[in-house]
């Protein structure tokens, strides 16, 4: 087995570009902070890296993870490393090309239950401080590379675990500031939800199919901060993030998840210059930044399917 350092991280620290494409539809500079390109193809290494790191510190010597896809992978590359073994539990109807990468990896594979069923049991909770402080390394590259504050940061939400680290890393480096764009598709919409609600509400089903933001309930501590700080909670239709999906693809050679393109699709759907027309998003010189989360659910086979299925080919 391959072994690791103890306290050397297993993210890399991602590139920050400016794209030329996305800033001429948002008519204001548009970064992209491509966590696509993060060894397991999505920025779940950040957090599951850093918890799993903490674990085995503490005597932990097999992980076990229950997931549809992106933690369960980053879950595996992180046991290979350490040289320990791994158990990832995968919904029923997990992609094949999934399976093989976790098996890849080393990981053992059961497939059992669901897609909800699964995420409420994950180790590394969306609200667990160790995954929220991994993710906190993503704000802490932004001011190293950027060094002002971005006018806004957009990101996709699921249970909120991004969403967490990226709150805690903008208290950490002074940009509490900064406005979060907070995007969801329709079907999977937790948090938007939660904060029409002022309370917690869980979805009847997750009928998106960005099925990587399946979190029926989102984490207590994001809705506190989608009530305490200046995050904007907005709505996507899954027409509207596959179809960034694909606009991406052509503009910037990256295939996403359409959980992914949900974030993507607040500059394609033209949702920034609304807010800002609506005096919701404050106009500034400052670039606006869209973390691309990424994601391994998605191949151009698969692409193809949903803009069948969304009538959009």
């Amino acid at each position: 087995m391959e072994s690791h350092g103890k306290t050397e991280p297993f993210h890399v620290a991602t590139p920050l570009l400016e794209s030329w494409a996305l800033s001429q539809v948002a008519g204001t500079a548009v970064f992209l902070k491509c966590e696509n390109m993060q060894p397991v193809g999505s920025f779940k290494i950040r957090g599951i890296g850093h918890f799993c790191q903490e674990m085995v510190k503490k005597g932990c010597r097999h992980l076990v993870c229950s997931s549809g896809g992106n933690a369960g992978i980053a879950a595996a590359y992180v046991a290979r490393k350490l040289g320990i073994p791994a158990t990832i539990v995968l919904p029923e109807g997990t992609s094949p090309q999934v399976v093989r990468r976790l098996e890849g990896e080393g990981a053992e594979v059961q497939l059992a239950g669901k897609p909800p069923e699964l995420r409420t049991h994950s180790p590394a909770s969306f609200s667990h401080p160790l995954p929220r402080e991994g993710n906190a390394s993503l704000v802490r590259e932004l001011k190293a590379a950027l060094g002002t504050p971005p006018a806004a940061l957009v990101l996709a939400v699921g249970g909120g675990g991004l969403l967490l680290g990226v709150v805690t890393g903008l208290v950490e480096v002074g940009w509490q500031h900064v406005p979060i764009i907070a995007m969801e598709t329709r079907g999977a919409h937790c948090l938007n939800a939660a904060t029409k609600a002022g309370k917690l509400v869980t979805l009847p089903d997750i009928t998106s199919v960005a099925k990587s933001l399946g979190a029926k309930t989102v984490a207590a501590r994001a809705l506190e901060c989608a009530l305490e700080c200046e995050i904007l909670s907005e709505v996507v239709e899954d027409a509207e993030a596959v179809y960034a999906v694909q606009q991406f693809l052509d503009d910037e050679r990256m295939l996403v998840e359409p959980a992914c393109g949900a974030a993507l699709a607040a500059v394609y759907s033209g949702l920034l210059g609304r807010l800002r027309a609506e005096g919701r998003l404050r106009p500034a010189p400052a670039p606006v930044v869209v973390i691309v989360c990424g994601g391994n659910n998605i191949n151009s086979r698969e692409l193809q399917a949903l803009r069948t299925q969304l009538g959009q080919s």
